[in-house]
């Protein structure tokens, strides 16, 4: 005989809610970060690693970020937290066409395994490589000296030069956080739609951005 009275019919035994809320319980679970290192629950707001030779984030924990330093000769080396903006930064237009970047965002960092600065660039299938042309980018660090105290691999110049190009504001220069650049690359690959990226990506660059100022704001 049924358990559950006719006027019960639309509420689950016991057996089957246990279930239910188990179920329930290990979905968000699984939705939990972990440090890639030791497994330790991570908070949304968290340390990360860089593999440099790779190119590689790893979420860390506080107590494994701690036994890395950005300039130690280790696998990892730890990604630094601080953003600052640039508002007097200089690059002309020629300069920047200089640099052979085909769009006007794109992000420029020191490879130490590879003992040659790297310009990166992000598209709808993730970042893209682009050959920089050194003598130019010199000239840049000279008239910028503070280009010159970046950490290597784990700090980067991010340029958003969009809205200038569309007559619709300024350049925006941030030295930031190499996994801020790739999180900026992850987006637009995320969020990318038909051939121009749609309003949702242009929405989503926009809000990247005043929260990176923001943040440069904090640190």
């Amino acid at each position: 005989m049924n358990s559950i009275s006719n006027g019960g019919a639309d509420r689950l035994s016991p057996a089957p809610r246990a279930l239910s809320l188990l179920r329930s319980f290990a979905r968000k679970r699984e939705a939990v970060e972990r440090c890639e290192l030791c497994a330790a629950e991570l908070a949304e707001e968290h340390q990360h690693l860089l593999e440099p030779v790779r190119r590689k984030i790893v979420c860390a924990c506080q107590a494994c970020s701690i036994l890395f330093s950005s300039g130690g000769e280790t696998k990892y080396k730890r990604v630094p937290r601080r953003v600052r903006s640039l508002p007097d930064f200089a690059m002309t237009d020629a300069e920047w066409d200089g640099l052979m970047i085909p769009i006007n965002m794109a992000f420029f960092f020191e490879s130490a395994p590879e003992n040659r600065m790297v310009a990166l660039y992000p598209s709808p299938g993730g970042p893209i490589e682009s050959m920089l042309a050194f003598d130019n980018w010199n000239e840049i660090v000279r008239q910028n000296p503070l280009l010159s105290e970046m950490e290597p691999d784990v700090e980067a110049l991010l340029v958003n030069r969009i809205a200038q190009s569309r007559g619709a504001g300024a350049a925006e220069y941030f030295v930031a956080p190499i996994d801020e650049c790739y999180k900026l690359v992850g987006l637009i690959r995320g969020s990318w739609r038909g051939f121009s990226g749609g309003t949702e990506v242009w929405r989503e660059i926009g809000k990247f951005f005043s929260d990176l100022k923001e943040k440069s704001c904090r640190t």
